[in-house]
């Protein structure tokens, strides 16, 4: 399942389009449930983990990881 690594503030899609027309999503929160923004219309939806990881078709682009910043 490495297709599935997902996290925090990446964007991907479903395998369902939303009925605003748009596909693409924000991931805004993790825990046992992901709560998820659609970036059409900024309607927002929570879904348990293991439903969304069966329903994400693919991560579109990841979020950038915090960089170290080292005095």
């Amino acid at each position: 399942m490495a297709d599935k690594d997902f996290a925090l503030n990446d964007i991907v899609q479903m395998k369902k389009q939303h009925p605003c027309g748009e596909n693409r999503w924000q991931i805004i929160r993790m825990g046992m449930d992901i709560r998820i923004k659609c970036l059409g219309c900024d309607h927002s939806v929570m879904i348990p983990r293991r439903e969304f990881a069966k329903t994400m078709k693919k991560i579109l682009v990841k979020a950038e990881a915090p960089q170290n910043i080292e005095d």
